[in-house]
């Protein structure tokens, strides 16, 4: 099998001097945080973006590569659509091929009891005018005549949902954000805030200070890592999420679709990203058991969409012997594990690809041609936290919960104004840091 294309062997593309100083330090070098510092760019601030690996080198590429609006949150949503138009936009400025393309996204529905689930979120399309629409039966076998012979019920289906190959346009919107400015700077970890009567001054990283008095932190799978050593809870865990890519073949469906057991889109290269679907596994560690009162309730919503593993590999972020305190001048956990690569379950890709072969057999036999795995930051209420913290001068952007790829270029939007004191131009209440620990009920987003 080939090795995924982002690793740690990958040379370094992005080495800029460490600046003395910047008006915002963005950690994190995954989508949210390349595509906050391109926005913040554009907004006249001198911004550095550190990332202790590579550019897009975890979650970021590592995911399915749907832009999808369909399924989201009610408070997502709107930020999702503007991400849609953001892709449409940025994508020409690249001056490559991100395989960016209006596909549609397809839910397929097994139950009477999903469609009526479909139904619901159905309402919250049409009230932002999405061109999304709900199958019958028969309606699927008319419209994709290729889906209905797995006996569904029906499906949901936005045909404006788009995907892309997202270890080619993550580093392909770095590139942008570099020629338009932004300090970007691979291999280089940042180790802990620099604080001053309690206020954010500047940032350590392993190769200097850099004095600035914003910081975003988007560190997707470390972000709740790095609050931990400044004293900040947060109640993150990291899932892991496997994929697949096939060889070539001829694909009856030319979009992208889900139902439970499996999901797929089409691939630049003529094969499919294939994955299993609504499945994850979690490695159980202090931050798991730190965490469970607050994920009950989605626990018992979904209570077997996740295995659960004994321990973490060392180094990882939940691991038991991960350092949850350590000095500025000396390496830290983020130095030991440059880019975040868990070993995928083979087996369940195995058990998709045949899920794939029954619904298609046309399709001829499925081969992978390769197959990796992501560690998703996850939130109690599967949505994100994008907001302030309790340290003035430090923002957080984190628990994508596996839609970050999409909703980069919008959340990315967001966060340079926030940064600015601007108008988000959005309600970000659901997104606030304090959610966790001011009473409110956990409030999951929809499970579609």
């Amino acid at each position: 099998m080939s090795a995924f294309p982002i690793s740690e062997s990958t040379p370094v593309a992005h080495n800029a001097s460490l600046p003395d100083k910047v008006d915002l330090v963005v950690i994190g070098g995954g989508v949210i945080g390349t595509c906050t510092a391109l926005f913040a760019v554009r907004k006249g601030l001198h911004v550095a973006l550190i990332e202790k690996g590579r550019i897009a080198g975890e979650q970021s590429s590592r995911n399915w590569g749907w832009i999808r609006q369909q399924g989201r949150d009610p408070h997502e949503l709107p930020i999702m659509i503007e991400a849609n138009r953001l892709w449409r936009d940025l994508a020409p400025l690249t001056n490559q091929d991100i395989g960016l393309q209006r596909v549609g996204v397809t839910y397929l529905a097994r139950t009477d009891s999903e469609m009526a689930d479909y139904a619901l979120w159905l309402r919250i399309a049409r009230a932002h005018d999405l061109d999304t629409e709900l199958l019958d039966r028969a309606a699927l076998a008319r419209r994709f005549p290729e889906l209905a012979g797995g006996s569904y019920a029906g499906a949901l289906v936005t045909p404006s949902d788009m995907k892309a190959e997202p270890w080619v346009a993550v580093p392909a919107l770095a590139r942008i954000a570099a020629r338009e400015g932004v300090h970007i700077v691979e291999n280089c970890a940042a180790r802990a805030l620099d604080l001053s009567a309690g206020q954010v001054a500047g940032v350590v990283t392993e190769k200097g200070r850099i004095r600035t008095e914003q910081v975003v932190l988007a560190a997707g799978a470390w972000s709740s890592l790095f609050l931990r050593r400044h004293g900040v809870s947060l109640p993150q865990l990291s899932v892991r999420a496997s994929v697949a890519a096939t060889e070539p073949l001829i694909a009856p469906h030319g979009g992208a679709a889900a139902d439970s057991d499996f999901a797929f889109r089409p691939r630049a290269d003529g094969g499919l990203t294939l994955a299993p679907g609504g499945f994850h596994e979690l490695f159980l560690g202090p931050d798991a058991f730190r965490a469970l009162p607050k994920f009950l309730p989605q626990l018992k919503t979904d209570p077997f969409g996740t295995r659960y593993l004994p321990a973490a590999p060392r180094g990882y972020p939940d691991a038991w012997s991960t350092p949850r305190r350590w000095a500025e001048d000396t390496p830290s956990p983020f130095e030991a594990i440059r880019v975040l690569n868990p070993a995928p379950n083979r087996k369940k890709l195995d058990q998709v690809a045949r899920a794939y072969t029954r619904l298609f057999p046309q399709a001829g036999p499925v081969r992978l041609r390769a197959a990796w795995a992501g560690m998703i930051d996850t939130l109690p209420d599967v949505v994100p936290v994008v907001d302030r913290t309790p340290l003035p001068g430090l923002i957080v952007a984190t628990g994508m919960s596996g839609h970050g790829f999409g909703i980069g270029p919008g959340f990315g939007r967001v966060l340079a104004d926030l940064v600015t004191g601007d108008d988000p131009g959005h309600d970000l209440s659901r997104f606030r840091f304090d959610r966790f620990t001011d009473g409110s009920k956990i409030d999951l987003g929809p499970a579609l």
